[in-house]
């Protein structure tokens, strides 16, 4: 009887030697969020209520009486040429870095990929080097542009060069992984009826890339207006002619003019900004077609 009931009874479960990772104490869940939010609180909160602050340290009249001085309009409006002009340029590069990797086969492809992602390694300051020593007085190439009148470093064409190179990555970057997911299926399908190649592309391709392609434009919006390193080679500093934003912020600053610096820090941050809440708007008012998107 004591075998019967010895070999009824329920073997013991084994311990598990796996946990679920996910499954952690309240205490050490509420401690995570603690330190992350105390880090972004530092790295991110305080310097944009710091910038703010001293922006507005004498009144709002001081700030934009500081913003109105004609270098600092300069300022502004060379910033905005040079994003007008290098962000649409890389957003066409960028589609045909990403068209050519995902739709072709060829040799080389991984050394351009390669190349794609140099600007993501190389520091601004030795691409902006790199581009006076090419397109400088005293090199070959360079010489003969200004000896025609169409200088390059010290100039807006060497100024636009420098924030390409340093932006390109980001469309191209954002489309590659959707163009590869998406495959090519479509656009056979659409050039075996007769569409042309231009028609493919507007009528499929751009729709199905759209948001990576709009991820990739704000991100290079935001990273062509804040260029410092590679611009600040290339300019030559010159007040009111080729100082950009971060460069006549530093300028203003090192000459302790706190308040004109920080309000052109706080219109900058400002810009920076504008571009997240447009950015977060459309993931919010198109989300259900995003989702399809990246379903598909």
């Amino acid at each position: 009887m004591s075998d019967l009931s010895a070999r009824s009874a329920p073997l013991p479960q084994p311990k598990s030697r796996f946990r679920d990772p996910a499954n952690e104490s309240p205490a050490f869940r509420v401690g995570l969020t603690v330190l992350v939010l105390g880090v972004l609180a530092v790295l991110l909160v305080a310097p944009l209520v710091v910038v703010f602050s001293e922006a507005l340290a004498r009144g709002w009249l001081a700030a934009v009486s500081s913003l109105s001085n004609p270098d600092a309009w300069s300022a502004i409006r060379l910033t905005l040429i040079v994003t007008a002009i290098s962000v649409p340029l890389n957003a066409v590069f960028g589609i045909a870095a990403a068209w050519a990797i995902t739709k072709f086969d060829f040799t080389g492809k991984a050394f351009l990929i390669t190349l794609i992602d140099l600007p993501f390694s190389v520091s601004p300051v030795v691409a902006g080097l790199c581009l006076v020593l090419l397109f400088g007085a005293n090199s070959l190439v360079g010489g003969w542009l200004v000896a025609h009148g169409f200088p390059i470093v010290f100039a807006l064409p060497g100024i636009v060069l420098a924030t390409m190179f340093v932006t390109f990555p980001f469309v191209a970057r954002e489309l590659i992984p959707v163009m590869i997911e998406q495959g090519k299926d479509e656009e056979e399908a659409a050039l075996t009826l007769g569409a042309s190649g231009w028609r493919t592309f507007m009528t499929v391709t751009l729709p199905n890339i759209r948001w990576a392609l709009l991820y990739g434009v704000l991100l290079c919006n935001a990273r062509a207006m804040g260029e410092f390193g590679a611009v600040a080679v290339v300019s030559g500093k010159i007040r009111g002619q080729t100082a950009t934003m971060p460069i006549t912020i530093e300028m203003l600053y090192n000459e302790y003019l706190s308040v004109a610096a920080f309000s052109m820090a706080a219109l900058l941050t400002l810009l920076a900004l504008l571009t997240l809440a447009l950015k977060s708007f459309l993931e919010w008012r198109y989300a259900d077609q995003l989702a399809a998107t990246l379903r598909h």
